[in-house]
């Protein structure tokens, strides 16, 4: 007899997931915390114009979000975000970055910074790739 359910969960019920997980974790590799890296970019008007969302964890920045309105791409704003984020993260104890990005968005610009592909899933969605990158040696790099 199943004695057992699978429903939606609570958002109290995710939150102890998410820390149970932790806890399991905590005991392969130790304490560790993450770090926030957030940046904003703003014009005269005081309009976000861009950033960046990440964090570091375990020796590690990964990347979530690197945003560019579209009249400022090209204009070396990305990189300017990229590198203060990188140099944040170092600052914060990470060694390496780590992001996804599909094939549309930012491969090539990232590749510019000297991130490489270690992963890709075809058809996400479908007709498109989902690029898997990392960036090794970040403090080496950013010297």
């Amino acid at each position: 007899m199943n004695t057992h359910t699978i429903q939606p969960a609570t958002v109290q019920e995710s939150e102890t997931l998410c820390a149970r997980l932790r806890a399991f974790n905590r005991r392969a590799v130790g304490e560790f915390e993450f770090a926030p890296v957030a940046l904003a970019v703003r014009g005269t008007q005081d309009e976000l114009l861009g950033g960046f969302l990440g964090e570091v964890y375990l020796g590690w920045l990964a990347i979530d979000v690197l945003w560019v309105d579209a009249a400022l791409r090209g204009s070396g704003l990305g990189s300017a975000l990229l590198r203060q984020a990188e140099a944040r993260a170092v600052a914060l104890g990470a060694e390496a970055a780590y992001l996804d990005t599909f094939e549309w968005q930012a491969e090539a610009f990232y590749r510019r910074h000297g991130y490489a592909a270690f992963g890709q899933l075809d058809d996400f969605p479908r007709g498109f790739r989902r690029v898997f990158m990392r960036k090794t040696a970040l403090a080496t790099v950013l010297a």
